[in-house]
């Protein structure tokens, strides 16, 4: 059976500091995880051991893994256990990509799953480690981006996603994206790469050109004056999974979760329609667009959303839609110098700063369009 274990998981998560040597390449790491104990790596169930007392004496030939997802960010791994009473159980172990500290607020992560989690979102947070932590196992497969376009399952995306802008998360409600787009510049634009040709293509970038563009799009979307709510900020397909059997929708990993805007959420979501490939070809249609919104604002009665509301909350979404190539691009940076994962972050940087700017004259005149009706 695929449930959390049966160990008291109360106000107090286990913690232990155990961690995996981020020096090693992602590749090597994710095996040493696996099958090596040492005191800069571990095994899976040395963790499980060390987190969970119920577990601590049983021989690891109890535990078995295998892997989940190997995202650009984590890897993921599904640990089965055979407890002393015959009973099978699963959890999820969930390791941070290396550095992921530069871009990740982990404090604020985990202060977000308690609550998350108790409004029926995610996985259950069973422990922590150094870096990684431990959830429950979701039985159920995830999304990749075709699935998203589905009229079911976008109609089910809003309603969750809905319910999900409706979780209030204690401390301030600040909006972070600006925040976190300004801080992510500073640390992109002063850079430097010891491979030649990586160093060459990052010195083609005008940060001053991207400096102007940042300052000027926050200029832009302050005027919308969206409604400000605590956003998941990452609802790519990866981030989706779904109960086949029982026609469960779930939403995961809330790292990069915060207090932001609701148009930057939903125009994050529809660019994740294109893929890590970016095939924006893929981005969904004004009607595609509009069948969301009907069961994001009103998911009881998606008919009766006035066409006003409509166009409106199509203007938001996809005015900062325009953001969340920002974001995206300068965090790129950042990892193609920080992260061990083998993924092509520069070239990511440049496929989506340019669909950024390819985008940009179109939202222009949306909003000039829409400033002149109003």
């Amino acid at each position: 059976m695929d449930i959390a274990p049966s160990v008291a998981i109360h106000d107090s998560i286990p913690h232990h500091p155990l961690s995996v040597d981020t020096a090693l390449s992602f590749p090597v790491m994710s095996h040493r995880v696996m099958l090596f104990s040492s005191p800069f790596s571990f095994s899976y169930s040395d963790v499980c051991k060390k987190l969970f007392r119920k577990w601590e004496k049983l021989d690891d030939s109890r535990f078995s893994v295998e892997t989940v997802s190997g995202g650009i960010t984590n890897l993921l791994l599904k640990v089965s256990v055979k407890e002393g009473n015959g009973d099978n159980v699963a959890v999820t172990v969930r390791l941070y990509g290396p550095n992921t500290e530069y871009v990740i607020d982990r404090k604020r992560e985990l202060q977000a799953i308690k609550y998350l989690s108790a409004a029926g979102f995610g996985a259950k947070l069973l422990g922590v480690f150094g870096n990684g932590m431990v959830q429950s196992f979701i039985n159920a497969r995830t999304l990749n981006p075709a699935d998203m376009k589905k009229p079911k399952l976008a109609a089910e995306i809003a309603k969750q996603l809905r319910r999900f802008h409706h979780v209030e998360i204690p401390g301030s409600k600040e909006p972070q994206l600006w925040v976190d787009i300004f801080k992510f510049f500073e640390k992109a634009s002063s850079l430097r790469f010891e491979a030649p040709d990586m160093q060459r293509r990052y010195e083609t970038i005008s940060f001053k050109e991207v400096h102007e563009e940042v300052t000027q799009l926050k200029e832009l979307t302050d005027r919308l004056n969206a409604p400000v709510v605590f956003s998941h900020n990452d609802l790519l397909s990866g981030n989706l999974m779904l109960d086949d059997e029982h026609d469960n929708l779930y939403f995961i990993d809330f790292e990069y979760g915060s207090y932001s805007y609701r148009g930057y959420d939903i125009g994050n979501h529809f660019n994740e329609y294109a893929g890590y490939e970016c095939d924006y070809s893929l981005y969904p249609s004004k009607d595609e667009q509009f069948h969301f919104f009907r069961h994001y604002l009103k998911p009881e009665k998606p008919y009766e959303v006035p066409e006003k509301d409509l166009k409106a909350l199509y203007i938001e979404t996809n005015t900062f839609m325009l953001a969340s190539h920002l974001y995206w691009a300068l965090w790129a940076l950042i990892q193609a110098k920080m992260s061990a994962i083998d993924f092509d972050y520069l070239g990511y940087f440049f496929l989506r700063y340019n669909q950024y700017k390819k985008e940009k004259q179109m939202c222009l005149h949306n909003l000039t369009y829409q400033s002149k009706k109003a």
